[in-house]
């Protein structure tokens, strides 16, 4: 695997961080997550099994511009 498929963007000015899923080859934006919580749901509502279990697994879930369940603004 080149890189982890779920990509958690770095923090904007609001504070969000913006959530991608790289599936057949392409990027889709899942949505823009303000926390943990957040991110699960969004998750969930793509398929992914358990996704509380993936928040933590570098192969799965690439945190950028911050470090993992930072939520804050830039």
């Amino acid at each position: 695997m080149d890189s982890a498929p779920i990509v958690v963007h770095q923090p904007s000015l609001s504070g969000g961080r913006r959530v991608t899923m790289r599936r057949q080859d392409r990027e889709e934006v899942l949505g823009v997550a303000y926390s943990d919580h957040d991110l699960i749901v969004f998750l969930e509502a793509a398929g992914v099994v358990s996704p509380n279990n993936v928040l933590d697994d570098p192969q799965l879930v690439q945190w950028n511009g911050a470090g993992a369940h930072e939520w804050r603004a830039a």
